[in-house]
């Protein structure tokens, strides 16, 4: 006896438990936003939720029972419980307007049990708007991003490279596989190439790309700011030291990236300086009494032969090492000039917003002069060939003549240079005197001319010089 009353409550149990289920779901499918109707394998409604009857403008209760095709108009739950197929998203034609419905056949063990039918759009007009909300929405997005990259210092992408010759493509495919990673990178190449466009792309690609990108010149500090514009400093570390300190550039890049550009120019005390950063991840600023850990990723850039100042003691070997743990070499325009073409093109197009002259194209025989031009300064030096010429065309496309006298000789009908040519002549034949009369010794070179340091890198830059061997 007892034993069968124990049996009975747990007989009880069970049924109470199943019907709160019951009710649980029976809630949850009349509450739903969506309309709902479910059918047996036979196309017969055996659960239609309020949302969908008023639609539908029947009485749930009345339509419970009858077959699907009697109380839904152009209805295909019937056919889904034979086929076995899911339909999703599809367009129903009901009382002259169109919705979006799914139906999905249930299955229990291979074999359709039920079919759940789903509005999920009552007219195709609420989809188009929720579309055109969506495409609002991640135009404000991708606005909002590229401000966020102007903000943290990124500009470039591999996109803003432009080319497609092997050696380009190589790099580019390069740069792409070691961007996910935090290997130091060094990334080298002649004054002009796009060094600093790859670096932001390695950032742009890497997984701290939404972490500061701080780029640093070093050849345009002066050698007595070095250390504090690299590592801080802290308060009362000197003479003019802003209160509470300030921080470095590395401790700015935290959680980031630095570029070191010419870092070929750093003196040697500061090359031991950066080794230590590179092996101990930490600074230590100006006056401190605590070296402070920094999270960064170095990409460091050069136009100079790192190789040989090693030898010639004038860089560290072990800092060397250090950073060429991946090398980018990128190949100077003349060793790509079938990319010529297409870089005129883009930068015709890019100068047309900056200056405001826009030009359909360039010349055959213009074009010939600029594929055969060595270009010693490169993708920025093609730049400033373009936007030269550009002031000079009076008509709609760049002409031979309109190019700069050192690309195509002297002109039949002039015979002398501008005034502006004669003195940049004398500056970079100056330049260079100075480097092959020190060996190329830039620092004594520097004192020669009687320039600053950043005025000589910048005429060096301008005129594509590379070493006193020119």
């Amino acid at each position: 006896m007892d034993a069968e009353f124990c049996d009975y409550e747990e007989l009880l149990h069970t049924y109470e438990e199943c019907k709160a289920t019951k009710e649980m779901i029976e809630a949850a499918f009349e509450s739903a936003y969506e309309g709902i109707v479910l059918t047996d394998p036979r196309g017969y409604i055996r659960m239609l939720n309020e949302t969908y009857a008023r639609f539908l403008k029947v009485e749930a209760e009345d339509a419970i029972g009858r077959h699907v095709t009697e109380v839904i108009e152009n209805t295909r739950m019937h056919i889904v419980a034979k086929t076995g197929e899911a339909e999703l998203a599809q367009v129903q034609k009901i009382r002259e307007g169109n919705m979006v419905v799914h139906r999905i056949p249930i299955l229990k063990e291979g074999r359709v049990v039920a079919v759940v039918g789903k509005v999920l759009f009552q007219d195709v007009r609420e989809l188009h708007a929720l579309s055109a909300r969506v495409l609002q929405l991640q135009k404000e997005l991708d606005y909002y991003k590229g401000e966020l990259i102007k903000h943290l210092g990124v500009r470039y992408g591999l996109e803003d490279i432009i080319g497609d010759s092997p050696k380009l493509k190589e790099v580019k495919a390069m740069a792409r596989r070691v961007a996910p990673s935090d290997s130091t990178v060094f990334i080298g190449g002649e004054s002009g190439t796009g060094k600093e466009l790859f670096a932001h792309s390695i950032h742009r690609l890497s997984r701290r790309s939404a972490g500061p990108f701080i780029k640093v010149n070093c050849a345009a500090i002066p050698e007595t700011l070095i250390e504090s514009v690299l590592f801080g400093y802290a308060e009362g570390a000197f003479t003019g030291a802003v209160k509470g300190g300030q921080k470095g550039k590395f401790e700015m890049a935290h959680r980031g990236t630095i570029f070191l550009d010419e870092i070929g120019e750093l003196p040697l005390t500061m090359q031991a300086k950066l080794l230590r950063v590179l092996q101990e991840r930490e600074v230590e600023p100006v006056g401190a009494v605590h070296p402070v850990k920094v999270d960064v990723r170095i990409i460091a850039a050069s136009n100079r032969d790192l190789e040989r100042m090693v030898r010639e003691n004038r860089f560290r070997e072990d800092l060397y090492y250090r950073l060429h743990v991946v090398a980018l070499i990128i190949p100077p325009l003349r060793e790509r000039r079938s990319d010529i073409p297409v870089l005129v093109e883009h930068f015709l197009e890019v100068l047309a917003h900056e200056v405001g002259i826009r030009v359909e194209g360039v010349e055959p025989d213009a074009m010939d002069a600029l594929l055969g031009f060595e270009w010693p300064g490169n993708v920025r030096e093609l730049k400033n060939v373009l936007e030269r010429s550009l002031h000079m065309t009076e008509g709609d496309r760049i002409r031979r003549e309109h190019l700069p006298l050192h690309l195509v000789g002297k002109r039949r009908e002039e015979g002398f240079s501008t005034l502006k040519e004669t003195v940049e002549e004398a500056e970079k034949n100056a330049i260079l005197r100075a480097l092959q009369a020190y060996r190329g010794d830039r620092e004594q070179a520097i004192r020669m001319l009687g320039i600053s340091r950043s005025g000589f890198y910048q005429k060096m830059k301008k005129y594509g010089i590379r070493d006193w061997k020119q």
